[in-house]
């Protein structure tokens, strides 16, 4: 196949090859959708422009059909002498349409063919991101629903500090995943800028129509400086990690949680067994192994995210081949973020509270700044001196949980979660 730089006959050296195209050739097979796309997009706009006539770009786009079918169909693989999924494509018009296929390339570069491509993965996966947390929240939600009266210790410095409740502590993860969803749809808004016909970073001689492939690809508008979407590549992409970040951060506490919560010692929570593996020396283990690989996950997309800030930070402005090494950062967390939704998913319906073992464990202590504040509202006393006086009065506390449950009524606690307020948000959010 046909290098789209090639100048002479000579040869590149092998190793230079291997070294340089990495494993980019393997990578591009999940943008070559996009790239299929942005290159029918592009294809229009050419004829637009009186580059390609009518019956042209109907050759050209049902050939770009055709390609799309192949390849899902596995006739066509990019191979390391390819180096990316665009060589492939206008390729693969050229061996069909010569001149049709060594015209498509008018008006455009490498450059601003892989940061369409990117645009269009992150606006896309952004979608089934967003799609999947909130499938969570609302499992995370019917769980809190169906146990809300079950009553949990709560935890301030890892020691037991107010009573809580199982449907308040689920809660708490779906108010953090509908969180989660808002910054997905931020980053959505940011990134949907078309940078299709700003080619190599510094425009072409050619009235490119840009808002024509802006609509065509489904880009709500264009970047305009040609020079800035070189710029942004690596910045928009660190704001999709966040994104990608701040979804793991809820999914990794939750898992570091059910591990605890499950443990012998604390036993709060039955975990069906298809959820658990097992020792190879050790026949009573019931291991967690996806939640611990969850929680390990939180690190891979940490450090994912910061390799790309880390190689898109203080290069020349323009195109820089270092920029190349983001693709997998990004390809391989989303991969990692969408598998781990799943996962958490399995797990928030695969567990059941165990009521009487979680009651028990209720440390009587635990009601004291209860008794602190219900002095301080009897008997009119500050709540500094009702709180030298209420450990004095644990020992005569009659504990009734249900009721002490019940008595919490400020909003969002155990006492007036306010579930609606969660359904309504989530239906919102669907609709969208």
């Amino acid at each position: 196949m046909s290098k789209l730089w090639k100048k002479s006959d000579g040869k590149l050296h092998p190793l230079i090859e291997k070294y340089t195209v990495g494993d980019d050739y393997l990578l591009d097979a999940t943008l070559m959708p996009y790239d299929i796309q942005a290159s029918a997009a592009h294809a229009k706009g050419l004829e637009k422009i009186g580059i390609f006539n009518k019956d042209e770009l109907n050759k050209v786009l049902s050939r770009l059909k055709q390609l799309e079918k192949d390849f899902k169909a596995g006739k066509v693989k990019i191979e390391i002498e390819d180096e990316d999924c665009h060589t492939v494509i206008e390729n693969y018009l050229t061996k069909k349409y010569k001149n049709l296929g060594g015209k498509i390339h008018t008006g455009r570069s490498r450059n601003d063919q892989v940061l369409t491509a990117m645009r269009l993965y992150m606006k896309d996966h952004l979608g089934k991101l967003r799609t999947g947390s909130g499938k969570l929240a609302t499992d995370f939600l019917t769980f809190a629903e169906k146990h809300q009266k079950v009553a949990m210790p709560g935890y301030s410095h890892t020691q037991q500090a107010m009573l809580s409740s199982v449907g308040h502590y689920f809660c708490a993860y779906t108010e953090s995943l509908i969180d989660d969803i808002s910054f997905l749809d931020n980053v959505y808004a940011h990134v949907d800028k078309n940078p299709l016909g700003s080619a190599a970073g510094f425009g072409v001689p050619l009235l490119l129509p840009r808002e024509l492939t802006t609509k065509a690809m489904g880009f709500k508008e264009v970047q305009i400086n040609s020079l800035y979407c070189q710029n942004s590549r690596g910045k928009f992409e660190s704001i999709y990690m966040e994104g990608l970040v701040q979804i793991m951060l809820t999914l990794g506490r939750f898992a570091n949680d059910l591990l605890l919560f499950t443990s012998q010692e604390f036993n709060f929570f039955k975990v069906k067994d298809a959820l658990t593996t097992g020792s190879s020396i050790m026949p009573q283990k019931k291991n967690l192994d996806g939640l611990e690989i969850l929680r390990a996950n939180v690190n891979v997309i940490i450090s994912n995210h910061l390799l790309v800030q880390n190689i898109c930070k203080n290069l020349l402005s323009g195109y820089n081949r270092d920029l190349q090494l983001i693709k997998k950062a990004i390809i391989e967390s989303t991969d990692i973020v969408l598998a781990s939704i799943e996962v958490a998913m399995l797990y928030v319906n695969g567990i059941s509270p165990n009521e009487k073992i979680i009651e028990e464990k209720i440390s009587k202590e635990i009601f004291a700044a209860d008794i602190a504040t219900e002095m301080a509202k009897t008997q009119k006393i500050p709540f500094r001196s009702a709180y030298q006086q209420a450990m004095k009065e644990i020992k005569k506390y009659k504990v009734d949980i249900q009721a002490n449950l019940k008595s919490k009524i400020s909003l969002g606690a155990p006492g007036n979660l306010d579930l609606n307020h969660y359904n309504n948000l989530l239906t919102d959010k669907r609709r969208r």
